[in-house]
């Protein structure tokens, strides 16, 4: 199982929301770069980022810092976050050199996107990211409800090409109490998607029972930050994903 560090930026800081609300936030840091590199010093063998100003408008508000990060570690990276547009995908991946970018509300909106994402790079560097808000998948930063399901979306997704999902189930991200283990559950349950697990994250335990339940990855956010995990140690015992 990969145990995935997450910087999310907004005005090139690093920050975490409550429950997705932009106007509930907390700043950790004013060094992303720094905090990445410490990461990478931890043992982490991916880097979760995530453009908060794009997720919401579609824009590339982090680009430079996203950039700076990119060009101070040597571990894999993946973004999300306001990527819309072909010429952002190939920015990411051909440009910046991120290896892998994780589209959301484009993939909602337009998924013949998608699909031509996917033939013109790989599964393994088009990513997309579910998030989930009273079982319908939430668009535009979390601020606008699709109406779709959550389960038959990902199918969608299954049939398309996609192997690799983010699901999120936003009443969690950010509260520190336990991930929507059902939700996961229903989502391993559909043959030939593997997820990473994101929101609500705890304590060490629970990263444990990630591992037990035989998800591909978990995204360790506001649970290292508040110091309710010990990062350093879990990603020692960290197991390669299958």
């Amino acid at each position: 199982m990969l145990i995935i560090p997450a910087i999310d930026l907004q005005g090139g800081e690093a920050v975490r929301l409550f429950k997705g609300d932009y106007a509930a936030k907390t700043v950790y840091s004013n060094d992303p770069v720094s905090l990445a590199q410490g990461f990478e010093q931890m043992g982490a063998n991916y880097l979760h980022v995530v453009d908060l100003d794009g997720a919401k408008d579609g824009s590339t508000e982090n680009l430079e810092t996203i950039r700076r990060i990119r060009a101070s570690i040597s571990i894999p990276m993946q973004v999300g976050g306001g990527i819309r547009t072909a010429e952002t995908v190939s920015l990411y991946l051909d440009t910046i050199g991120i290896n892998r970018v994780i589209l959301g509300t484009v993939a909602v909106k337009n998924p013949d996107f998608v699909r031509e994402m996917l033939e013109r790079y790989s599964p393994e560097q088009i990513v997309v990211g579910v998030d989930v808000r009273d079982g319908k998948v939430a668009t535009a930063g979390w601020l606008e409800d699709s109406g779709v399901d959550y389960l038959r979306f990902i199918e969608q997704l299954r049939d398309m090409g996609v192997r690799t999902i983010v699901a999120t189930d936003i009443s969690r991200d950010g509260t520190l109490t336990a991930p929507n283990w059902e939700m996961y559950r229903q989502i391993a349950d559909i043959e030939g998607i593997q997820v990473i697990v994101s929101g609500g994250l705890a304590n060490t335990d629970q990263i444990e029972q990630v591992k037990t339940e035989g998800h591909y990855g978990v995204i360790v956010g506001k649970a290292y930050y508040e110091g309710k995990v010990d990062l350093a140690a879990c990603l020692k015992n960290e197991s390669s994903p299958a």
